[in-house]
């Protein structure tokens, strides 16, 4: 069965794959390869058993193939097999992929051929055309994952396996594995499999499971740093420093350096709503976008200006450059300067 729609998202497709949906032609393109590598893993197991890949799954790379033998290999019927699977790995090295677009005005529907281009977007304008045209293929783009997508991008997932997460859930999860979407994904599945059906997931299930304190992380420091919340604030420093381990400075000023240049961002963007402010920081969270207006009533433009100068400072010190303090002393520098900023 073949999908029309030629434009899916990764979730969209992982869902049609999984119910044995196919397109004839998948372009799988751009600077995530996360996405690529699991999207090509994902459609030969569905498509194929492992008896079935021996005489109906053909691996090519960009480099050494000419894309002329691709196209009759693509032309061959599947043996044994409702579908052959034909993948054109590091398609990017490719220079010859306009010829595809011959193949794509009637690909064989026994065929299922996955084009693999990484850290860029394919350059071949009449393929892409040509593909779109005749509804014959899906085209997915896998964007790089910043830190302000990465929030909605646990949402969806845990949406997709029939669950909900709580948004200080989310946010500890986010701090935790950074925009490592394997660790993301292999944590949300970890979850998934130990909640069951319908799963609920809360800032106390990620606290006794994954080791994240629901009450002493860098979530719950931005918290008070947000409201200039001075004890909370230095309750955390506390914790972080008996459990460093778990809570490296190099992630916390990561941390506070995206989140006071979004500030910055909103404290500076023309429209002031919760969509403006969306919109100048870059995220589809509504969540988010409020976070930073509530921030706005205690940090000034100059005052946000000040404190990136001091985030900067840190990073110099904690090298051991004009400076003899450890790096939770330099934290708790920081922190006091940030709040009276």
């Amino acid at each position: 069965m073949a999908v029309k729609k030629e434009t899916l998202s990764y979730i969209e497709i992982q869902n049609n794959v999984s119910k044995g949906i196919f397109s004839p032609i998948y372009v799988l393109m751009g600077e995530e390869s996360y996405y690529i590598d699991q999207l090509e893993s994902l459609i030969v197991s569905k498509a194929l058993t492992n008896d079935e890949k021996e005489f109906n799954l053909t691996i090519a790379y960009g480099l050494d193939t000419d894309i002329r033998t691709v196209i009759n290999e693509c032309k061959r019927y599947p043996v044994m097999s409702q579908y052959q699977v034909v993948i054109l790995r590091e398609a990017q090295n490719n220079k010859e992929l306009e010829l595809l677009r011959h193949y794509a005005e009637k690909p064989l529907e026994s065929t299922i051929l996955i084009i693999c281009h990484k850290h860029s977007n394919i350059k071949a304008p009449e393929f892409i055309k040509e593909l779109k045209a005749k509804s014959t293929g899906i085209v997915f783009e896998s964007k790089k994952i910043s830190e302000n997508n990465v929030g909605p991008i646990i949402t969806e997932y845990v949406s997709s396996k029939n669950g909900k997460i709580d948004p200080k859930a989310t946010s500890m999860l986010k701090d935790f594995v950074g925009t490592d979407l394997a660790r993301i994904f292999g944590e949300v599945n970890k979850l998934c499999t130990l909640l069951g059906d319908n799963p609920n997931i809360t800032p106390e299930i990620i606290e006794r499971n994954i080791g994240i304190s629901k009450d002493f992380n860098n979530f719950e420091l931005e918290n008070a740093i947000r409201i200039k919340n001075a004890l909370k604030a230095n309750q955390i420093i506390n914790y972080f420093e008996k459990n460093p381990k778990n809570n490296p400075t190099v992630l916390t000023i990561g941390l506070l350096f995206s989140f006071f240049s979004n500030l910055l961002l909103a404290r500076t963007a023309k429209v002031k709503t919760e969509q403006g402010i969306m919109d100048a920081i870059g995220t589809k969270s509504p969540y988010r976008a409020k976070i930073f207006i509530e921030a706005m009533k205690y940090y000034s433009t100059a005052g946000c200006v000040n404190i990136i100068g001091y985030l900067r400072e840190f990073d110099t010190k904690s090298k051991g450059i004009n400076s003899r303090q450890n790096e939770y002393q330099l934290l708790r520098e920081l922190i006091y300067k940030i709040l009276h900023s």
